[in-house]
């Protein structure tokens, strides 16, 4: 009932102060990389047809086997923004939600689906080009939930001088003994995403370079240091998910490397409910960080 009283709450305060906010569902850009459209939702605040302000920008990112519209259909995304915005807990700011594909935000690792480069090299300067958004590291962020967790925190890291923030919710990192003696229905339907050869195989030679880049727990280990603590990074998972170790383990091995970060365990599982209680607190150290740069 308390679940139901909030999200009541957010739709009747969104629906009364910002009835001009938008989101825009299923819009597209011509991907020359994929040979294919890829479609993309945004969300513009109130104030942005109105102002010619440049506003900060956020990529967020959906999970394995959803698109550009479930943050919004599923995540309650503009009734949340819109409150957190009237109550003065985050700045307004551009989100961007492309669709993940299914892709795991990875280059498939024999050349055919580079769908990682698209992101980066055709996405983003397309986005940043349409829109009205500060184009600075500081104000730029990325998140996402579960496949979009995983793939929002590695390419935060990876891409360091690109993103200043990552919040990332149940993001699906698994620890290198999860991957190898993953079922192979699961492994082969995820994983097999990435890296095709290894479909149908078992045990450490499942551990493909693209896989081994997939685990964070392992791919902390191969960046400089300074560029990992170049970037903020919330992450949370719940108590019930099946998700718990690897996420525990890399809170772990980021604590004893000296990598400031926020992590949090919370009652919950790998739901919609839990991810729609991340969101505030994930958009809340986002923007959080955002105000810390403009007064540096």
């Amino acid at each position: 009932m308390k679940k139901i009283l909030i999200l009541s709450l957010f739709y009747f305060i969104g629906a009364i102060s910002f009835a001009q906010s938008e989101v825009k569902l299923s819009l597209e850009m011509d991907s020359k990389l994929l040979g294919k459209n890829i479609r993309y939702s945004v969300y513009l605040p109130a104030e942005y047809e109105s102002s010619d302000k440049e506003f900060p920008i956020l990529y967020l990112l959906n999970g394995f086997t959803g698109d550009e519209t479930d943050w919004n259909m599923e995540g309650l995304l503009s009734d949340i923004v819109n409150e957190l915005i009237r109550a003065e807990k985050i700045d307004p700011m551009v989100i961007v939600m492309p669709d993940g594909d299914d892709r795991l935000y990875m280059n498939r690792d024999d050349g055919t689906y580079p769908y990682e480069d698209m992101l980066i090299k055709e996405f983003i300067p397309f986005v940043e080009e349409k829109y009205n958004v500060i184009k600075d590291k500081q104000f730029r962020a990325i998140s996402g939930l579960s496949m979009g967790g995983a793939g929002s925190m590695r390419l935060a890291l990876k891409y360091h001088k690109l993103f200043g923030a990552c919040a990332a919710f149940s993001p699906s990192i698994r620890t290198y003994d999860e991957i190898i003696n993953d079922n192979s229905n699961h492994f082969d339907r995820y994983f097999g995403r990435i890296s095709p050869s290894v479909i149908g195989k078992k045990g450490e030679v499942r551990y493909t370079d693209a896989i081994k880049e997939f685990d964070l727990v392992n791919f902390v280990d191969t960046q400089d240091l300074e560029d990992l603590k170049s970037v903020a990074i919330y992450f949370d998972c719940g108590d019930d998910d099946f998700l718990t170790i690897g996420n525990t383990s890399l809170h772990i091995k980021m604590k004893n490397k000296g990598i400031p970060h926020e992590f949090r365990v919370r009652d919950g599982g790998h739901t919609w409910n839990f991810w729609i209680d991340s969101l505030p607190e994930g958009l809340i150290f986002i923007s959080d960080s955002m105000r810390k740069s403009k007064t540096n």
